[in-house]
């Protein structure tokens, strides 16, 4: 399945750092700081790839959008990745998991358990449709398993919608 360009922008911005949690709330980021110098190479991959009127229509679209901002940083223009630019750029990343599926080598399964408190509803929502979007399947009242290769995922998406507290992953062999 392929995801569309300014997904896929988005996509690579956000995997720019290497901790998407430090990434989002320790600290403001910016391209600026993960790819010093006059020359982004993210933003000359877009440029090579489609003329510049289309880059700079996706820009206006992500700005419009609210998925970035452009700001002037010491004399340069710094795109800035919001917290929806952010979220739309996680769920990009699942599309791409449908395409690269891939069993475990060892045969073990991933089993994502969790206890969300009842006045939590909008948390609990959201852990069940990151689970579908990464391939789960419902075992049991809240232990969802994978036999796919997603264990990171699994945990980057938790830590990013800060679910984790609620959740226990486990690999197991048999069911």
């Amino acid at each position: 399945m392929k995801i569309p360009i300014t997904d896929q922008f988005l996509l690579d911005l956000l995997e720019s750092t290497s901790d998407v949690v430090y990434f989002i709330f320790k600290r403001r980021r910016t391209l600026g700081d993960l790819l010093p110098g006059p020359r982004n190479p993210t933003f000359e991959k877009y440029r090579k790839m489609r003329n510049k009127r289309a880059f700079n229509s996706m820009i206006y679209y992500l700005k419009k959008s609210n998925l970035i901002k452009v700001k002037n940083l010491e004399g340069k223009n710094t795109v800035i990745l919001t917290k929806k630019g952010a979220d739309k750029a996680m769920r990009a990343s699942f599309k791409i998991i449908d395409v690269k599926k891939k069993k475990r080598k060892d045969g073990k399964w991933i089993m994502v358990i969790f206890d969300i408190p009842q006045n939590h509803k909008k948390d609990r929502d959201l852990l069940r449709s990151v689970l579908k979007n990464l391939g789960y399947k419902l075992f049991q009242q809240s232990v969802w398993i994978n036999p796919y290769d997603v264990y990171e995922k699994t945990e980057r998406a938790l830590q990013f919608y800060s679910l984790d507290k609620y959740v226990e992953v486990f690999l197991v062999d048999e069911l």
